[in-house]
Formats: structure tokens, C-alpha cells, sequence
């Protein structure tokens, strides 16, 4: 048989293959309606691996309490809006810059190392922080923190992700931005009780020092963790993958649907490798490349890589520069010139709001769906925004005497809010159920590594923008980011809901980009 015959005959091979992969699928999944809560062990992981995201809001959220508290502590002089930026951004720039190289570690080391690296810096950063005297050790102290963060905020959804069974893998990632909200409104909390009652030279030190106990007690934690069956079958470890997929499943599935889990996982990595041998005797890249330039390669020239970047970037994108951020930043800020007598407690309530919707997108989001979440979600979000610009509009900004105004202003903030946290603030995360296994590392670091970037031009123009615009015009540009970003995912973003994560990246295949 002439090998030309060869590619379409192994195809035949996979389809039947995946034909009966697919049956068992089927009864895996029959009783949808009233799918298994999942086991013991697999909320232990999302436990474990959760811990980064309280770190990554709490090392996100007490920095505004910090420059507070900081006075003359630093370099012996007060500091200056540029020492300020800097100290902020720093952290936000050195996550945009590790998170596509994270990427690169998490297929060679596996994704649980790098979780472990991650904690390692976030400790590191922490006792930088704490122990430094001049404005440049902090930078450097908040930098290692954000790489820490840059990791972390890529590989622990991607963990959760490939662990989670289909059914429950929504809620299981919301668990994750659960504990970024937590994180966020702990900040606050810790800010506010040492910023009034601890010692002026030394309240700012246990801020950020004590952002490093979490990293400790994950450290100890996720040494005892699996490694995610998907990886471990990736590197030819298929009986390690086996054995994590029964402990996950905690004794709720047979042995032959255990066996076809793993054949799932099996298939499509055969699929890919087929697939990349095709592409090289045809002449289509990769031959001779290193592993990560040929990633590169099926990401940015496979329509459906491509695709599923594009959306995953898309949301990214979209979660910061709908001006979210700028709240959890400049909150005291704004409610500080607005005339609230206490500031930080009254920004409170954003932190607050981000986490009671959070745990309401826990409870719907596998029920309602990814894009439906969405779609109904943004609308709230340009309401609220829109409503703030009205409240600063009768304020004038820095006029307060408006009756009622600020009080319009802080109800509008929450109702943003709210429709924040329910939709765009967890479902980017999901961003791995996208990719087909062989980019999904990758695709998944670039994606955050959008965030990040879109996080620092946030935090970087928010104070401009309101000095250049007005409090008004500003949050009008964010819901006009918002309506655009409504009609892209209206337009180009699938359903994911259920699906296997195999059976997800054959979604933006067709014509119509898997929307229905």
C-alpha cells in the first residue's frame, strides 16, 4: 500500500475509535440531569490548588492599603505618584512577561511544578516585601510576586480543568476565582485593621509579609497531589493516568469507564501526532524545530487553534479592559473623592460584591452555561457603568453637593459589579477548554499573558484617563468596551458546557465557530 493511502486509512482507524470512545462517553454521561457531586478528592485538588488564587488576590488587593500605610518607610522620603506606579505596575508587568514562558515549563515539568515554582516566588516576594527599606527593593520584592502571580493565574485554572469531570468543571474553575475574590476581600480587611490599629513602622511590613502563609501551607499541600491525567498521558505515562482518573472519579464509575476516559485522552493525543506528521511530510512546518517553536506553529496556523486563541484573548482582553481592575486599584481613591468619611471601608463593598456574585456563578454556571452567563451577564455590566457615568455627571467629579450622587454612584459600582463577577470575572478562566491538548498549555499562557497586558495598560491609564476625560466620559469608554466585547462573544464564542475537553476543541472546526 503506497503511503499517500497510509494518513486515510489510520484516519478511518481513529473515527472508529472514537465512535466507541464516544458510546462510553454517552453512559458516563447519561444522567446529566442529575450528574454526581463530585468526589472527596477532587475538591481537595480544586483546595489545593486554589490557594494561588487567594494569594493572587491578596497580593493584587493589598497594595492599595500598602501605599497608605507606607509614609516615609521607604528610600526615607515620601513617596511620588512615579514611585507609586511603579511599585503597583511592577507586579502586573513582570506577570505579563512570565506567563507565555509558564506556558513552556507546564508541558515539560508538568503542570503541578509549576504551581510549586510559583509558590516558592510568591514566598520569596513576600519576605522581599516585608524586609525591604528603599522604593527599588520593593519593586523588585513586587516583581518576584508577579511572576509568581503570572504562573499561578495560568497553570491552577488549567490544573482544576484537566482534573475536573465534564459535568462539574465550570463550577471546579469558579472555585478558583472564588478564591481570588476571597483574597481580594481579605486584603481589604488585613489593610484596613493594621492600617488603623498596628504600628505605623511596621503595619505595612506584616501586609505584605503575610502574603507568603498561604504559599506555604499550598507548598505542602500539592507535594502530595497528582499530576493531571491529560499530561501524564501526554509523556507516555498512561497507568500513572489510570490511577489519578480513579481517584478522582472516588469509586463513582466502573473500571471500563475509567479504561475509556483514559482512551479518550489517548486518542486525541494520537490524533495530534498523526496530525503533525502529516503536516511535515507535506512541507507545513515543524520538521526539525524545537518542541515550543513547533507549538508555536500548530497554534498560529491550525484554524481551530487559531480560533480558539483568538476567543480566549478575546475574554482576557475584555475582563480588564472593562475597567474592573481600576476599581479593585483606585477605589479608596474614588470613594475618597466622592466624600466618604471612611474610604477604604466603604471600598469594601466592592471586594465584598466581587465574592457573594462569584459564589452565585458557582452555583449557576454549569446549569446556565458559559455563553449564556455571558450574554446575560455584560448587559448589567454597561447598565451599572453607564449609571456611574450619570452619578459623576450630576456630581461634577469632585462636586458632591448633588443630592444623592455618590450614593448613585456606589449602588451603580455594585450593580457593575455584581454582573462582573457572575460572568466576565470567571468564565475567561475556562479558557483551556478551548484548546486541543497539544497547545492548550501554550494557547492558555498567551491568553493570560493578554490579561496581564491589559491589566497594566488598566492600571496605568485609569488616573489619566480621569484627569484627561472625567469620571464621566471614563466609565462611558468602559461600557462602550463592553457593548463591543457583548457582540464579539455574541457572535464568535461556543458553548463548552458538558462537553469533555476533547469534545470541546473540535467545537471551532465548522463554519459557524461551534455557535449554535
Amino acid at each position: 500500500m503506497s503511503s499517500a493511502q497510509e494518513p486515510l486509512i489510520s484516519a478511518s482507524e481513529r473515527i472508529d475509535a472514537e465512535d466507541d470512545e464516544h458510546r462510553d462517553e454517552g453512559r458516563l454521561e447519561s444522567n446529566k440531569s442529575a450528574p454526581a457531586a463530585p468526589s472527596w478528592f477532587i475538591w481537595l485538588l480544586t483546595l489545593s490548588a486554589g490557594l494561588s488564587g487567594l494569594l493572587f488576590g491578596y497580593d493584587t488587593g493589598v497594595i492599595s492599603s500598602t501605599l497608605v500605610s507606607l509614609g516615609s518607610s521607604l528610600s526615607n522620603r515620601p513617596l511620588d505618584s512615579l514611585d507609586k506606579s511603579l511599585i503597583t505596575a511592577s507586579t502586573s508587568l513582570f506577570a505579563l512577561l512570565v506567563s507565555p514562558f509558564s506556558s513552556v515549563f507546564a508541558d515539560s515539568l508538568g503542570r503541578k511544578r509549576v504551581i510549586l515554582v510559583a509558590d516558592v516566588l510568591f514566598i520569596l516576594g513576600a519576605g522581599v516585601q516585608a524586609a525591604c527599606s528603599t522604593v527599588w527593593v520593593m519593586v523588585v520584592g513586587r516583581s518576584i510576586v508577579g511572576m509568581a502571580v503570572g504562573a499561578a493565574s495560568f497553570v491552577v485554572p488549567l490544573y482544576i480543568a484537566e482534573l475536573a469531570p465534564a459535568q462539574h468543571r465550570g463550577r471546579l474553575v469558579t472555585m478558583n476565582v472564588i478564591f481570588i475574590t476571597l483574597g481580594q476581600v481579605v486584603a481589604y480587611i488585613v489593610g484596613y485593621g493594621l492600617g488603623e490599629y498596628g504600628h505605623p513602622d511596621t503595619a505595612w511590613r506584616w501586609m505584605v509579609g503575610l502574603g507568603g502563609l498561604p504559599a506555604v501551607v499550598q507548598l505542602f499541600m500539592m507535594m502530595v497531589m497528582p499530576e493531571t491525567p491529560r499530561w501524564l498521558v501526554m509523556v507516555g505515562r498512561g497507568l500513572e493516568a489510570r490511577g489519578v482518573v480513579e481517584k478522582v472519579a472516588g469509586g463513582k464509575v466502573t473500571a471500563r469507564e475509567v479504561d475509556a476516559t483514559v482512551k479518550g485522552i489517548e486518542i486525541e493525543v494520537r490524533e495530534e501526532q498523526d496530525a503533525r506528521r502529516l503536516r511535515r511530510r507535506r512541507g507545513q512546518g515543524g520538521d526539525g524545530k524545537a518542541g515550543w517553536v513547533e507549538g508555536f506553529d500548530e497554534l498560529f496556523n491550525i484554524r481551530r487553534n487559531k480560533r480558539a486563541l483568538a476567543i480566549a484573548c478575546l475574554l482576557q482582553g475584555l475582563q480588564q479592559l472593562c475597567g474592573f481592575n481600576s476599581l479593585m486599584y483606585f477605589s479608596a481613591t474614588i470613594f475618597e473623592m466622592l466624600g466618604f468619611p471612611i474610604p477604604t471601608l466603604t471600598s469594601l463593598v466592592v471586594a465584598v460584591t466581587n465574592f457573594a456574585f462569584t459564589l452565585v456563578a458557582l452555583i449557576i454556571i454549569d446549569r446556565i452555561g458559559r455563553r449564556r452567563i455571558l450574554l446575560w451577564s455584560i448587559p448589567w455590566m454597561v447598565f451599572g457603568l453607564l449609571l456611574a457615568a450619570f452619578g459623576f455627571f450630576l456630581s461634577g467629579a469632585t462636586d458632591t453637593d448633588a443630592p444623592g450622587s455618590p450614593i448613585v454612584i456606589l449602588i451603580s459600582i455594585m450593580i457593575y459589579v455584581a454582573g462582573y463577577a457572575i460572568g466576565l470575572g470567571n468564565v475567561p478562566w475556562m479558557q483551556s477548554e478551548l484548546f486541543a491538548l497539544n497547545v492548550r498549555s501554550l494557547g492558555s499562557g498567551i491568553a493570560t499573558a493578554t490579561n496581564w497586558g491589559a491589566n497594566f495598560v488598566i492600571g496605568l491609564t485609569f488616573l489619566m484617563l480621569m484627569d484627561f476625560l472625567g469620571p464621566s466620559l471614563t466609565f462611558t469608554l468602559y461600557a462602550l468596551i463592553c457593548v463591543g466585547g457583548y457582540g464579539l462573544i455574541w457572535k464568535f464564542y461556543p458553548e463548552t458546557a458538558g462537553l469533555s475537553l476533547e469534545d470541546a476543541a473540535t467545537l471551532l472546526e465548522d463554519d459557524s465557530w461551534g455557535v449554535r
